[in-house]
């Protein structure tokens, strides 16, 4: 494996520099716009640039598509929203999520059989302690059903990329694009199920909550996956995962900046064994040359 140069270095700061203000620009237009109505917007306008670039998947494999974007499109993104307005704060919902990589790791185990050394397990039950800690401050206690969401959140991450392992010939921004087209339809059903008025209140909302609406869809998910796409045509997953960490440390700093967070020693603990035990599982991939999943934006 190449060192990475300094524009690829670049670029992947790049990436968590735009993934990670994405917590930020969707907890501004959350104020206005409904977590599950919001996320739907999102892949409204993703979608329909994509259209004209999706490729279908091969024959056998729509059930398994169908399954993967409801999965993460509708259940993982809806859910990610829902935690984020409900908290308080930015930077826990930013580490919690992170928690989808071990969550992977062991659902692949379960279900695909793949196993993994006594290390990994280590660092998987570290970061999951990792989240108990976390849980217990102040900050978090006060709305720890957020915390509960991005944990539900992460799993339907974790099972819809263990899902993903079995889908052929589909690049990133056909994915993209199929899982807007697919989680649409759904998204809006739930929103008006469980946020009345929603869909009337758009013609208030402000120019902050469009803003987000269109970071989320361009600068988070089509510039910040188009470039990731890039890194890697270039070197393996394993390799840019431990920089895509620094998702969660933006957030947490941004949150700090311009959001009010403050976050306190048992926030700090916890977070640290989150990335640390993530780290941990990204790494001893790397030494196995196996791939493993990123770390995730919202």
């Amino acid at each position: 494996m190449l060192p990475m140069s300094p524009r690829d270095i670049f670029l992947v700061l790049l990436i968590c520099t735009a993934w990670a203000g994405n917590f930020l620009s969707s907890a501004f237009a959350l104020r206005e716009i409904p977590p599950f109505l919001f996320t739907a917007l999102r892949f409204v306008a993703l979608g329909l640039p994509l259209l004209f670039w999706m490729k279908r998947p091969s024959a056998g494999q729509w059930p398994r598509l169908v399954a993967v974007c409801l999965c993460v499109g509708v259940l993982h993104f809806g859910l990610s929203f829902a935690s984020l307005k409900l908290a308080g704060d930015l930077s826990s919902p930013a580490i919690v999520m992170q928690s989808y990589i071990p969550m992977t790791a062991v659902l692949a185990w379960l279900v695909l059989g793949e196993r993994f050394a006594w290390r990994t397990g280590l660092a998987i039950a570290i970061s999951f302690s990792g989240v108990l800690v976390l849980g217990l401050d102040p900050s978090v206690m006060d709305n720890w059903q957020a915390v509960v969401l991005m944990l539900v959140s992460a799993l339907f991450m974790a099972i819809g990329t263990v899902l993903m392992k079995g889908l052929h010939g589909l690049d990133p921004f056909s994915m993209q694009g199929w899982m807007a087209v697919f989680s649409v339809l759904p998204l809006l059903a739930i929103s008006m199920a469980f946020e009345p008025g929603g869909i009337v209140a758009l013609a208030s909302v402000s120019w902050v909550g469009w803003v987000g609406v269109a970071y989320a869809a361009f600068i988070s998910s089509l510039l910040g996956h188009g470039l990731y796409y890039v890194l890697m045509q270039r070197y393996p997953v394993a390799q840019v995962t431990p920089w895509l960490l620094l998702v969660p440390v933006f957030a947490v700093a941004l949150g700090m900046l311009f959001w009010g967070d403050r976050p306190g020693p048992r926030l700090f603990l916890g977070g640290a064994m989150v990335l640390g035990g993530v780290l941990g599982v990204a790494l001893r991939a790397l030494r196995k040359a196996r791939t493993m999943p990123v770390a995730r934006e919202i």
